[in-house]
């Protein structure tokens, strides 16, 4: 079973990256954070994450491909998508699909909260099942 408390964070922008560590820190949770979608599959903390936090657009793999591979393989991680390029197509597509929650940058830091904590209660709730 995941550890409640993990927060991944899949982001190619290292000063956004760095700011969603500190944000999530700050909240109490703890925070693994990294650069590409591939590092984040090859990393032991794959089964420990209780929520992930992707951006879109990144190099490789996208925040919805990973998201889709995680679930190919599996995990059964809720997910958080983050993107600065709105697109309702492919934000029906991602919701459609299971994510979590779907956030255009800037966000409001009130309304990823939201999103986060309806995840994590999401997934702990499926766990006690």
């Amino acid at each position: 079973m995941p550890k409640a408390s993990l927060v991944t964070v899949v982001e190619d922008d290292q000063f956004f990256r760095e700011s969603m560590r500190r944000l999530m820190r700050s909240l109490g949770y703890d925070v693994a954070t990294f650069s590409l979608a591939a590092d984040f599959l090859a990393s032991p903390l794959l089964s420990e994450t209780a929520c992930l936090i992707a951006d879109v657009n990144m190099p490789k793999m996208t925040g919805l491909e990973l998201y889709e591979h995680l679930v190919e393989a599996g995990y059964e991680i809720p997910t958080i998508l983050i993107t600065a390029y709105p697109d309702d197509t492919y934000q029906a597509r991602a919701l459609k699909n299971g994510v979590s929650c779907y956030l255009y940058k800037p966000f409001d830091e009130k309304h990823l909260i939201r999103c986060l904590r309806a995840a994590l209660t999401s997934e702990i709730r499926e766990a006690d099942s």
